[in-house]
């Protein structure tokens, strides 16, 4: 049998005041003092060890508690780098300055809206992303008044479509319908980005988050910026989601918008949207 040198002196702690205590029961009938001094010496030794042995075991007893932070300190230094989706969501070192160009695009299915900015004309860089609150009407474009949707397309606002006396907090409208909805027909007005989270054909934010919109939309063109461009997409037009609608009504519609995500995926520029034969044309 193993036996630890702390068990050890437990051990002989126990004999030594075993001992000194059939001593001192022995000195009481006996009355001889000099076995009283050698119990008094037994004592003493016995004090010693005692605080020796505790001691010791405070020592064996914190040593698990210093592996264990070490353990833990090594856990923490490697954990893997923020992944991809996450870096999408933060926020860019410096926000945009006055004299920066912003960028709005919106992916419905997400429900995001991302803010983009370019400084001195070089690739354009997140600023930050926001959740939408609310949006109506599902999947697809916005093709009729009432018919109750939020559109999906390539929009812009300008310094006349900003409210800031609105009854839903902050808001601008979108430019719905663009020459391509009314090339097609399409009907609809006062469709907005703007506060109180509810929504008909309307993109819904929180009041804080579109305070935080409209002050860089506002600084934006107040410093030279005649529109501010909305893209709208239905979700992330990746080659995964691409594939699962593809059997939707909306599909082809979809594939005029991919272009314009494609593009700005690859090389983070804006793309030239012009309309041909009432079709998106992405250049």
């Amino acid at each position: 049998m193993n036996l630890s040198l702390y068990e050890l002196l437990v051990g002989l702690i126990v004999i030594i005041m075993f001992t000194a205590s059939t001593g001192l029961i022995a000195s009481i009938f006996t009355h001889k003092r000099q076995y009283l001094r050698i119990i008094i010496f037994l004592a003493g030794i016995a004090a010693s060890v005692v605080v020796a042995a505790f001691s010791w075991g405070s020592i064996s007893n914190n040593q698990p508690a210093v592996t264990s932070q070490h353990a833990s300190n090594n856990y923490f230094d490697n954990l893997p780098a923020t992944t991809p989706q996450q870096a999408s969501n933060h926020y860019s070192s410096k926000p945009p300055v006055a004299g920066d160009k912003i960028y709005l695009r919106l992916f419905k299915q997400e429900r995001r809206l991302e803010m983009w900015f370019q400084h001195q004309n070089q690739p354009y860089q997140l600023y930050k992303s926001w959740e939408i609150c609310t949006y109506s009407g599902g999947l697809g474009p916005k093709k009729a008044e009432g018919d109750g949707k939020s559109p999906e397309g390539f929009y812009a606002t300008q310094k006349n479509l900003l409210n800031p006396h609105t009854n839903y907090h902050l808001s601008f409208n979108i430019g719905y319908p663009n020459s391509y909805d009314r090339a097609k027909g399409y009907t609809g007005s006062y469709i907005m980005i703007h506060g109180k989270c509810v929504s008909i054909g309307c993109y819904a934010m929180t009041d804080e988050n579109i305070e935080q919109i409209y002050s860089f939309v506002t600084q934006a063109l107040n410093n030279g910026q005649k529109q501010i461009p909305i893209h709208i997409f239905p979700f992330e037009m990746n080659q995964a989601n691409m594939q699962k609608y593809q059997t939707s009504i909306y599909y082809p519609f979809w594939l005029e918008l991919k272009p314009a995500y494609d593009l700005f995926e690859q090389h983070r520029r804006l793309p030239k949207i012009e309309i041909r034969n009432q079709q998106y044309s992405i250049s």
